[in-house]
C-alpha cells in the first residue's frame, strides 16, 4: 500500500472513546524505515558541479520525522539537494517533514540512489542499511529514471522550496482509505459517522497542508477523485498547473542507458503556451566506432504546427554539429539521425549548453519568408562527457574503409517512451 493505512479500534471497554492507530504496511523494494544519509557521487552526479547529495529512501514510518529532522540539522551544507524515492506511508510523518523541508527551503528532487558496495540487486538488505546508517558519505550513484515518490512521499516533497520532476521519474498521488476492526457490536451508524468524520478531517487537514505549501487546491480535488487502490501519476501539465514543478523545460542530465546497445540519453519537456501540453524531446547519441558515433533526436510530432521546419544543433553560434534537414516521420514522432565524429562529440562535450534551433520552411523546402526568424533554446551537456567516455570503454575500434552509416543505429528503433519502463503499481 502507499498511502495512509488507519486502524481504528472501538474499544468498547471504554465507552465513547475510539483510538487511532495504524496498521503495518507492506511495501515491496523498500526498506521498511525511511533511510536518511548523505551520498558523494561522480563529478555531475547531481547536476552541474554538483556531486553530493542527501538520499532520503524507503517507506515513511511513524517515528521518520524525527529522524529526518535531527539529521538535517547535524548537516552543514543546508544547499545539499534532497533526492526521494519511496512509495509513502505515514501521512502526518510526511506533513511534518515537509514542513521542515519548507523552513529549511529545501531543494527537492525525485531519484534513486544506489550504493556499489551493497551486494548486486539489493538496497534494502541488513547489511547495505548498515552501510548506509554509517556516519559520514556513503559512494554512491544516482539515477532519475525510474524513480519513484508517491502517496504520502508525495507531501513530503511538496515542502520542498524548489522541486523538480525529472522527465522520466513519478510523483503520484492517490486518497486514503479508512479500516475499521470492531471489537464488540457499536450501532452501524456510530461506525458510519465516525468515518465521516474522520473522512471530513483528513480532507480538511490536506487542504490545509496544501496550501500552506503553495499548491493548488486542484490537486486535493483530484486526490478525492483517486481510489485508494489505484495511483494516479501525474502529468506535466498537472505538475505545471498545480504549482509543484513549473519549470518551462524540465530535463534530465546526459545518462547511459545500459541496452543490448548502449547509449547515451537525454530527455527534455518543453512547455507549449500556457503549460497545458508539454511536447516530449530526446536524444540518443551512440558509438559506432573509437572515430565516430550516431545523434539522433526525436521528438513529438506537432500536429498543430503551420508548414515544415528544421532542426539544427550549434555548439556555439557559429559552429551547428548535426541536422539542418527535414526529418523522417515515424507514427506520431518526428526524427533526426547524423552520424558525428569524435571531433564533433568532442566539441559537443567542451561546452556547457548546446542550441537547439528550428526554422520554418516553405514546401519546397525552402526558408519561408512569411514566417522568419529561428525558434531556440539551450540544453545542458552534464553528464555528456562521462556517458560518452563509457560509451568509448566498449566501442569497437575503427576500421579501415568503414562502410557507410547505416541510417538508424543497430537496435535502436524510433519510437520513443520518455514514461519510466517500470510503472508502479499499487
Amino acid at each position: 500500500m502507499f498511502s495512509r493505512l488507519l486502524l481504528f479500534v472501538a474499544l468498547l471497554l471504554i465507552p465513547g472513546v475510539l483510538r487511532a492507530e495504524e496498521a503495518p504496511v507492506e511495501k515491496a523494494g523498500f526498506a521498511k524505515k525511511l533511510t536518511i544519509y548523505l551520498a558523494k557521487g561522480p563529478a555531475n552526479a547531481c547536476g552541474a558541479g554538483c556531486d553530493r547529495w542527501i538520499a532520503i529512501e524507503g517507506e515513511i514510518d511513524r517515528d521518520a520525522a524525527a529522524r529526518v529532522r535531527s539529521f538535517l540539522l547535524a548537516v552543514k551544507d543546508p544547499q545539499l539537494p534532497i533526492y526521494l524515492h519511496s512509495p509513502g506511508g505515514n501521512v502526518e510523518q510526511s506533513y511534518a517533514i515537509a514542513r521542515f523541508l519548507r523552513a529549511r527551503k529545501a531543494t527537492a528532487r525525485v531519484g534513486r540512489t544506489s550504493v556499489p558496495a551493497c551486494s548486486t540487486g539489493t538496497q534494502i538488505d541488513a547489511a547495505c542499511l548498515k552501510i548506509k546508517a554509517a556516519k559520514g558519505e556513503v559512494e554512491a550513484e544516482l539515477a532519475t529514471r525510474n524513480a519513484m515518490c508517491v502517496s504520502a512521499c508525495a507531501y513530503l516533497f511538496l515542502g520542498a522550496t524548489d522541486r523538480e520532476v525529472a522527465p522520466d521519474s513519478v510523483l503520484a498521488v492517490h486518497n486514503s482509505r479508512l479500516m475499521f476492526v470492531v471489537h464488540g457490536h457499536p450501532p452501524p451508524q456510530v461506525v458510519a459517522d465516525f468515518r465521516r468524520r474522520e473522512m471530513v478531517s483528513a480532507d480538511r487537514d490536506r487542504n490545509v497542508f496544501l496550501a500552506a505549501m503553495g499548491i493548488s487546491r486542484e490537486l486535493s480535488d483530484l486526490i478525492r477523485t483517486v481510489k485508494f487502490e489505484n495511483l494516479h501519476v501525474l502529468t506535466r501539465p498537472e505538475l505545471y498547473r498545480f504549482g509543484i514543478d513549473t519549470r518551462p523545460l524540465p530535463d534530465t542530465l546526459w545518462a547511459v542507458e545500459k541496452e543490448t546497445r548502449p547509449y547515451v540519453r537525454k530527455i527534455v519537456q518543453q512547455k507549449k503556451g500556457d503549460g497545458s501540453s508539454f511536447r516530449m524531446m530526446e536524444w540518443r547519441l551512440f558509438c559506432e566506432n573509437k572515430d565516430r558515433g550516431r545523434l539522433m533526436f526525436v521528438r513529438d510530432f506537432d500536429e498543430g504546427a503551420a508548414g515544415k521546419s528544421t532542426v539544427v544543433m550549434m555548439a556555439g553560434v557559429t559552429k551547428a554539429i548535426a541536422f539542418g534537414r527535414l526529418p523522417a516521420r515515424f507514427g506520431k514522432y518526428e526524427v533526426w539521425s547524423d552520424p558525428v565524429t569524435a571531433d564533433i562529440v568532442k566539441a559537443m562535450t567542451a561546452v556547457p549548453h548546446l542550441q537547439i534551433g528550428e526554422s520554418a520552411l516553405s514546401p519546397d523546402g525552402k526558408p519561408d519568408p512569411t514566417r522568419p526568424g529561428v525558434a531556440t533554446f539551450d540544453i545542458d551537456t552534464t553528464g555528456l562527457e562521462q556517458g560518452w567516455t563509457q560509451l568509448l570503454a566498449s566501442c569497437p575500434a575503427a576500421t579501415a574503409g568503414p562502410k557507410p552509416a547505416s541510417p538508424w543505429p543497430a537496435a535502436a528503433s524510433p519510437s520513443v517512451n520518455a514514461a519510466p519502463a517500470a510503472s508502479p503499481s499499487p
